[in-house]
């Protein structure tokens, strides 16, 4: 299992991923989720998975590689904006499912994939796209300005109450950062260390990227600073009247 989120804000895009992957409870991996595309000054592209890693690998190997689109073959570098890159990457899964779903099916193994496509192209600004196993995909709006795969419900409430598209970056990297702990407390298929990455909007270029183990000192003033506000406002909440003594 995988949790990843995304950030859409006015400052820029944030962008947080795990990094465990398991065949069973004896067989844990370490597999990072995020491939970055950048080309300084003109481009910055970061993809994030969740799914089947074999087949997640395959469908970044196409782009790599080159994808058919409109009887052109293109890769994340070539296409001229994001609205394309995330056809292509829509065209790469459908590649892939054409060459192995069947054989994935013979062996009942589900062609289980989600993808998150973020960033910039000069010429327009960002944008942050969810792209699903049939290859169609979905964009996040000022309105609705964070996406998730993966294991996403045990993250989500925060986001819910306090991500705004007015967020600033630096707000937003402690969000999903609670958002992913919230999730590691409650599914162990969710595990450290995670993978952070910070765009600001028009510098084409990464401005952060950064990997956060269980040792970071950062990470842990998060974990323990947000539990103990969690108790803290548990307790200064006024208890119900209607309860006898």
């Amino acid at each position: 299992m995988t949790y990843c989120v995304g950030l859409y804000l006015r400052e820029g895009l944030v962008l947080l991923s795990d990094t465990r992957t398991n065949a069973g409870v004896d067989h844990i991996s370490v597999f990072s989720k995020m491939q970055v595309e950048e080309v300084p000054g003109e481009r910055v592209l970061t993809m994030l998975s969740a799914g089947n890693l074999a087949i997640t690998q395959a469908v970044w190997n196409r782009l790599q590689e080159g994808v058919q689109l409109g009887g052109v073959r293109q890769t994340l570098r070539s296409v001229p904006n994001m609205f394309r890159a995330a056809r292509l990457v829509g065209q790469a899964v459908r590649d892939v499912f054409a060459a192995d779903g069947e054989a994935l099916k013979a062996q009942e193994v589900r062609f289980d994939i989600s993808l998150m496509l973020g960033g910039q192209i000069v010429g327009e600004p960002p944008r942050l796209f969810l792209v699903y196993a049939a290859g169609n995909f979905i964009e996040a709006t000022a309105d609705t300005p964070f996406l998730q795969i993966g294991e996403h419900k045990y993250g989500k409430p925060i986001l819910d109450r306090a991500v705004s598209f007015d967020t600033s970056v630096v707000d937003g990297v402690k969000l999903v950062l609670i958002s992913m702990d919230s999730t590691l407390r409650s599914n162990l298929t969710v595990g450290l260390p995670v993978d952070l990455l910070v765009y600001r909007a028009d510098s084409f270029a990464v401005t952060l990227r950064k990997r956060l183990t269980e040792e970071d000192a950062y990470f842990r003033v998060i974990r323990d600073g947000w539990s103990e506000a969690l108790r803290q406002a548990y307790m200064e909440m006024p208890r119900p009247d209607w309860v006898p003594q």
